[in-house]
């Protein structure tokens, strides 16, 4: 005998109850219809609000001499100074400028950056659903003014480098590890910033992939770096590197964002600039050490010491159970909170900077064990500090504050209680 139908009704209410149980049917249903507002958004934004001119026009000049022959670094230049990007910049932006008319079609290089936009924020959301974040998350992740700005009214290259680097992340979340190198390499060879996430990705490959994929996959990042930037290096050596990775720059005082409560004084001082170098490491070394690779077992000096012994520092045996362990949420939390620690002990950074900070804070605050409604305050508190022009030492002080809340967090809500090897050994 057959159960009675439920009512129409009934298996409505059952139909939700169970998607709102179950996250990822959630997040299947909320990520879409958040892309397809945001792209609608998009195009408001481009159709309603006037372009804003800050670098284009200087990369378009930068540009035209790269095509006009020219090939020796200090003497490319354009209305902001000199070109100070790697070579990947150059070559990618020299698209832009044949697909823009040199250029001059500003609302077309605004429609493709509107294109990026979505299509980052599309592999963003591909990241998140593989690390198992909440639908609640999600709606941080569009809600940002300043983001949309950046890639549509400014059509700044630091878009691209955050594509690449969140292509990098779904790529090792996929296990395809050659792929993310070279979608790693490119990125840092648009800008340099993501050298902050290199430690981060060199712990990975060597834990997902062996010592000697990783010292490959290292070999790779170098020789597509001299490879795409031999017509420059042939021409200037020492002039394309002083230039496309420049260490030594000098930070102005009027354009910080984050600094600016400390006063002009002390941030031009080298006391600070050295401080803010050891803090860096500082913290660095206490995520290494106590959260990325605690689970392995082996203390940082055995591996960096096997590492030069060109050694593997884990069995084969081992090998396998760390690299089963480097799951989706890992990749991303170990790489995420390289870039918040990276950035949190900046010298100086501009407001473009936040594209590397809009898509990470979100899941890095949910990996932290943070309430939601603390979640949301402290996203809150940041996209509004972001937004003051020019900054001021309150919202300074608040751009600050929260990274170093999300970091301090992370922190304390990642501790690991056992090494993977003895996991993956009382399972068998």
């Amino acid at each position: 005998m057959t159960g009675r139908k439920q009512p129409l009704h009934q298996q409505a209410f059952v139909l939700v109850g169970n998607i709102l149980k179950d996250h990822h049917a959630l997040s299947r249903a909320i990520a879409p219809a958040l892309f397809l507002v945001d792209a609608l958004l998009c195009a408001l934004i481009i159709r309603l609000i006037p372009y804003t001119e800050i670098d284009w026009k200087a990369y378009m000049e930068q540009i035209s001499q790269f095509v006009s022959g020219e090939r020796d670094y200090t003497k490319i230049r354009g209305g902001t100074g000199p070109l100070v990007y790697p070579a990947a910049h150059v070559y990618t932006y020299t698209g832009l400028y044949y697909l823009t008319n040199e250029g001059k079609n500003i609302l077309l290089a605004q429609k493709l950056f509107a294109v990026l936009y979505v299509v980052t924020l599309g592999v963003v959301m591909r990241c998140y659903r593989n690390a198992k974040v909440p639908p609640y998350v999600l709606p941080l992740l569009i809600l940002s003014k300043r983001l949309h700005s950046i890639f549509v009214l400014r059509c700044f290259n630091d878009c691209f480098a955050v594509f690449f680097l969140f292509l990098t992340i779904l790529a090792f979340q996929n296990r395809s590890w050659r792929a993310g190198v070279l979608f790693y390499t490119w990125g840092l060879g648009i800008k340099m910033s993501l050298l902050l996430v290199l430690p981060a990705v060199g712990i990975i490959l060597l834990l997902g992939t062996g010592l000697d994929s990783a010292l490959q996959s290292a070999a790779i990042i170098g020789l597509v770096q001299v490879l795409i930037a031999v017509p420059f290096l042939a021409n200037n050596p020492w002039g394309y590197l002083g230039r496309a990775f420049e260490l030594s720059r000098q930070f102005f005082f009027k354009w910080t964002v984050n600094w600016r409560f400390m006063g002009e004084q002390a941030f031009l001082g080298k006391e600070f600039a050295l401080s803010l170098l050891a803090l860096h490491v500082l913290v660095l070394f206490s995520f290494i050490t106590t959260r990325w690779l605690k689970g392995t077992g082996r203390s940082l000096s055995y591996i960096i010491i096997s590492i030069l012994q060109l050694k593997s520092p884990f069995s084969p045996q081992e090998q396998k159970a760390i690299a089963q362990a480097i799951t989706p949420e890992h990749i991303m939390t170990i790489i995420l909170s390289a870039n918040v620690i990276g950035l949190l002990f900046a010298r100086s950074l501009h407001y473009q900077f936040y594209a590397y900070l809009a898509w990470s804070t979100p899941y890095l605050l949910y990996k932290s064990g943070a309430h939601p409604i603390l979640q949301y305050v402290l996203w809150a508190a940041q996209e509004w500090a972001w937004n003051v022009y020019p900054s001021t030492p309150l919202s300074s002080g608040v751009v600050v504050g929260v990274m170093a809340i999300t970091v301090s967090w992370v922190w304390l809500g990642t501790k690991q209680s056992a090494t993977w090897v003895d996991k993956a050994t009382k399972t068998k």
